[in-house]
Order: structure tokens, then C-alpha cells, then sequence
């Protein structure tokens, strides 16, 4: 049986404030409908029930008098089925109110000096405790067997260790975590065996969220488990911070990542309206907004727009070019049901080393070579053999299993039987360091001894003083580039130095190794996605010349252009320009494009 969620889908969540519990069904399900959504995430239960709860242990909300059934999610459910609008439940069992703490401590978080951690008057609970183990499902239960939900979505959860003004409460001691955990608690994330709890709390969450999953799937099999990636749907949220380096492709990265891993399992990019928690009542730039669903459906996630309570009482600013996206995607359902990843470059995401990372990241996608993304923990249980390249980015070492392709790798990533001889990692140790040609080395370079092909080999490093004095850069044998087989590496970080200096030697020396470039006359600032879906093969080029410091300005239109398409392709058909593009010895001409356009190509 073929699931709804199995299908594209577009949603609309109301996070609502308890004095949201007298909203009018109708006129939001209205705003849904123009919108574009056909789908409601609607909040049901957990901190506040916004139906009549009869558990004890669950609050019902206040504000319910003003209704004249008392019960919103049993209006909206109804008003919702009558036009063919599905509801989600979101559900936040985070936090209880102070009585209930009082009453179940051992359901509480408990920091390392013994205080629970109280916010507004709520207080965290552990998912190791009674509250998430055992109440949860009877509160899922309650409200299974009142209302045919479509499906539901467990906020906020984790272990609390960083509360909502971002400070750090450390590991949680409470009963239930001693009992579980196998030796003694570690403090905080700076002491000895945090990794071993993290291990811990993620097998923990892991445990639980096949549990909800499991128990959904047995009282109501139409109804999917929104959460993380093991869930029915895989969730993301596209958000802005205060304070937070802004990472221009972050929605990308992570649909690509979800996708990569399993692509056939749907991806939710639930997007923020508000700038950040903090300031809620404040609108996200609506180019900024904008990236988060195109970014999204390029990468083939179902795009949603979360605003804190109703469209009459946050009317943010990010809202019209919001559903302008949201009825695009509508519109062009057939292209986007079953769209998959068709990428031939794999680029493997590492734990650490985020910089050489995203200097990859970038180096690939201004040089027009498609990817995608791979956590590195995902390797083992991902189907590499449809890539002709994967790109390790100073990932230590890996085992690729059978694996008969290209690897271009960097920094420590062995891959290759070679002796590493020394080091130098520090700004000082690497200073002045050169490459054959100036290529300037940055971040670190491993000295190596390989008995293969070598390359840019490294000029010892002279005086940077007074010119008088700037020379005796004398060829040394060690390389900064090896090659065997099917496999080169560089010993460096080329990727970091990218990041971090933005010279496009070190790009180019990348993305040449990587190979597998679109031939367009597009500028790099265009960012080429493919995939492939029920309506053919699909490309996705997306305006990036918006992209500056901290922010999302107005891309500047680009083009006409042309761009090679896959042998074989009979038409194309733009869909933001609603054209088609007639294929001349395998070329197309692209029209302009403002924010993005997508070819279809069959």
C-alpha cells in the first residue's frame, strides 16, 4: 500500500501559544489553501493539550474555554477532512509544569551539581525517564483513539543540555541516566567519556524514536513519525541564529545528506519564519526565507513554513514569497514525486575538519560539478558503487569496502599505504610553506613518504621579512600531491585553505582531480543539482549570486546561457520560465534566471 507521505507534500505549521486555542479552523484552513499547503502541523500535546485531556499528568490548555466545543484539535481535524487537508500533531514532551515535577522528580533532568533545569517556570525532563518511556505513548494513545491524525512530530526531542538561552547545564545525572548508563556520568562535555555519552544518549533517542515509530505503526499505519533520520520522515529545520556564522548552502548540505543516505525516505525542511527563537515576533528576511525551500525541493524535500501562532497574528513579511515556492512546488507535483539524487561526485562529510569540508563543498559547486553528501558515519551502510568519485575531506581513515572508483581525498584521510613522516599543523609550523607553481599551503601538510606518482612537491620555506632576504625556496621531495591508480591525494588541507583564503588555485587544483563538471557558459554562481524523478531527469540551477556576509541579498539575474545536457535527451522544459528548450547537438539554451528555474529533461 502506497502511503500518503510516500507522495509530495507541502505543509504549513502553527506553533501556537496557549491564547492561540480560540483561532478560527476555517479562515487558517483558507490561508492553508492559498497558501499552497495540504498539509496542517497543528500543536496537539505534551507541554499543553489543546483538546480535552482526561490524563493526569498532561495539561489542558486554559484558553480551550473561549472554544464553544472545547476542543481544537477535534475542530480543526474535522474542518481539515472536509477539505481534503491533512493534520499533524506536534507534540512537545520536553517539559512538565512545576506540580508534575514536583510530583515525579525522577522524571526530571538533573544536572551534575543536582539542579533541575526550569525555563519560564517549566521544567526539562529526560528521555531516559518515566515521563518520555512511559507517558508518552499513553498521551499518544489519548489522542489516537479521539482524532484520525495524519501523523506526528516530537519536538525539542534530546537531553536538554543547552537550554533556550543557550546556556550549558552539562550532562544529565538524574536517576534513570545512573541506572542506564554503564559507569560513572561524565560532567560535561570537556571531561573524560563524553564521547562514550553521547554514544549513549543517541542510542538512547535512537531506542525510543523506533519505539514511537513502532507503536504508530501498529495503531495507525497511515499516520508517520516525523523526527530524526530513522523516522517514516526525516526532519529538518532551516533556521537563522543570532550570533551564528551563517553557512550559505546549511539546507542543502543536510536534505543532501538525509537523501544520500536513504533515497527513497522523505525529507521534511520545515522552515522558520521568525530570525530566532528570542526574537519570534520578528520576520527572516524574505530572501533569506527563500533559499530554505528552494534550496529544499533542488534536493527533494518536501518544503514547510513554521510561524509562531496564526497567519492573522504573525503576518511575517517572508510569507508571500514563501507560498509564491509552496504553490510552485504544488504545481509541479510530477516532477517531484520519487525525485532522488543523480550526482556522480560523492562528497563524504567528515565529524571534524568542517572547514576543509566546506571548502570542498564550495570548490565543487562553483566549478559546476553536482554532488552529494554523505555523513561520514553513514559510509559503511551506503551504496557507493553509482558514484564515479567520492571526495574524502581529511577524514583520517576510511574503508570504502569495494569501492572501484575514484577517491580524491585530503589531509589525514588514508587511503592510500603511505608513511607519514611529520606533521605541521600550526599557523607558525605551516607559515611561508609553498608548493611547486606558489601554490601557498594553509591549515596543515602531512610530510609523507609514498612510492607512487608525486606532485607539487614543497619549496622549503625561506624568510618572509624584508624582500632583501625573501629567497632560497629550494625543491624539497615532499609531495603535495600522490597519485595511484584510481586514488590522488593531497597531504594538506586544500579545502581549509579555500574556506579560509578564497584563492581559486586551490579550487581548481580540487575540483580538476574530482572531474565531472557540467559544461555551461553559466558563472560559478549558479549551483547545478541533479536528480531524477517520475518526470525524467531533473536540473535544478539555483541563482547563488545573492549569497554575501551573513545574509541573503537579492540575486542579480543571470544569463542566458548554455548548459550540455546528458546524451540522449529529446526536450527540455524550463518551469520557472515556462519554456521549452529545443536541444541542438546536445545543447540548451537557458533562459535567464532570477532565483532559480528547473530543466526537465526526457
Amino acid at each position: 500500500m502506497r502511503l500518503w507521505w510516500q507522495d509530495p507534500f507541502r505543509m504549513f505549521q502553527t506553533n501556537l501559544r496557549e491564547i492561540d486555542a480560540a483561532l478560527g479552523v476555517e479562515s487558517v484552513l483558507d490561508y492553508l489553501e492559498d497558501f499552497g499547503a495540504d498539509t496542517w502541523l497543528l500543536s496537539v500535546g505534551g507541554i499543553l493539550s489543546n483538546y480535552p485531556t482526561d490524563l493526569e499528568f498532561q495539561t489542558r490548555n486554559p484558553y480551550l474555554a473561549e472554544r464553544p466545543s472545547g476542543d481544537l484539535v477535534g475542530d480543526a481535524v474535522k474542518a481539515a477532512a472536509r477539505r481534503g487537508i491533512r493534520v499533524m500533531g506536534r507534540m512537545d514532551f520536553s517539559k512538565i509544569d512545576h506540580r508534575r515535577a514536583e510530583a515525579h522528580p525522577d522524571w526530571c533532568f538533573v544536572g551534575p551539581s543536582g539542579a533541575r533545569q526550569v525555563y519560564n517556570g517549566l521544567t526539562s525532563v529526560c528521555p531516559s525517564g518515566g515521563y518520555y518511556q512511559v507517558k508518552l505513548f499513553e498521551v499518544l494513545d489519548e489522542v489516537l483513539d479521539r482524532y484520525p491524525l495524519d501523523g506526528f512530530f516530537c519536538n525539542w526531542m534530546s537531553f536538554n543540555e543547552v537550554d533556550y538561552s543557550r546556556v550549558y547545564h552539562g550532562v544529565c545525572h538524574c536517576v534513570a541516566c545512573q541506572e542506564r548508563y554503564d559507569g560513572a556520568l561524565p560532567d560535561d562535555r570537556d571531561a573524560p567519556g563524553y564521547a562514550d555519552w553521547q554514544r549513549f544518549s543517541k542510542d538512547v533517542l535512537a531506542d525510543l524514536t523506533g519505539r514511537i515509530r513502532d507503536h504508530l505503526a501498529a495503531r495507525r499505519p497511515e499516520a508517520p513519525l516525523v523526527l530524526g533520520d530513522q523516522a517514516d520522515i526525516v526532519f529538518h529545520e532551516a533556521n537563522n541564529a543570532v550570533g551564528r556564522r551563517l553557512w550559505h548552502h546549511r539546507t542543502s548540505e543536510s536534505v543532501s545528506a538525509a537523501k544520500t543516505f536513504r533515497p527513497t525516505v522523505p525529507v521534511l525542511t520545515n522552515s522558520v519564519g521568525f530570525v530566532d527563537m528570542p526574537y519570534r515576533m520578528a520576520s527572516e528576511d524574505p530572501h533569506h526565507f527563500a533559499q530554505y525551500l528552494v534550496q529544499a525541493i533542488a534536493r527533494g524535500a518536501n518544503p514547510s513554513t513554521y510561524i509562531m501562532g496564526t497567519p492573522a497574528t504573525t503576518p511575517y513579511a517572508c510569507l508571500e514569497v514563501a507560498g509564491q515556492l509552496t504553490r510552485f512546488h504544488r504545481d509541479h507535483v510530477d516532477v517531484y514525486r520519487e525525485l532522488v539524487p543523480a550526482a556522480q561526485t560523492l562528497l563524504v562529510r567528515p565529524v571534524h575538519s568542517r572547514a576543509e569540508f566546506e571548502g570542498l563543498y564550495l570548490s565543487l559547486l562553483q566549478r559546476h560539478v553536482p554532488f552529494d553528501v554523505l555523513p561520514e558515519e553513514r559510509l559503511g551502510g551506503a551504496d557507493l558503487s553509482r558514484y564515479r568519485t567520492v571526495a574524502l575531506p581529511d577524514v583520517g581513515p576510511v574503508d570504502l569496502g569495494a569501492y572501484a572508483g575514484r577517491v580524491v581525498a585530503t589531509g589525514t584521510s588514508t587511503v592510500l599505504p603511505i608513511r607519514r613522516l611529520a606533521r605541521y599543523e600550526t599557523e607558525a609550523e605551516v607559515r611561508s610553506l609553498h608548493l611547486e607553481g606558489g601554490v601557498p599551503v594553509f591549515g596543515t601538510f602531512d610530510v609523507i613518504e609514498a612510492p607512487f606518482e608525486v606532485g607539487l612537491r614543497a619549496l622549503s620555506r625561506a624568510p618572509y621579512g624584508p624582500p632583501e632576504k625573501c629567497h632560497g625556496h629550494v625543491p624539497l621531495d615532499h609531495p603535495g600531491m600522490v597519485k595511484h591508480g584510481n586514488v590522488v591525494l593531497f597531504p594538506w588541507t586544500i579545502g581549509r585553505a579555500y574556506r579560509e583564503v578564497g584563492l581559486s588555485v586551490h579550487r581548481d587544483l580540487f575540483a580538476d582531480q574530482v572531474g565531472g563538471a557540467v559544461e555551461t557558459d553559466l558563472p560559478e554562481q549558479v549551483e547545478i543539482v541533479v536528480g531524477r524523478s517520475a518526470a525524467g531527469y531533473v536540473v535544478h540551477l539555483l541563482n547563488r549570486s545573492g549569497d554575501t556576509d551573513q545574509r541573503f541579498a537579492p540575486p542579480v539575474r543571470i544569463g542566458s546561457a548554455r548548459l550540455r545536457v546528458p546524451d540522449g535527451v529529446r526536450e527540455v522544459r524550463a518551469l520557472v520560465a515556462q519554456e521549452r528548450l529545443p536541444v541542438d547537438d546536445g545543447w540548451v539554451q537557458v533562459p535567464e534566471i532570477e532565483l532559480f528555474d528547473v530543466l526537465v529533461c526526457v
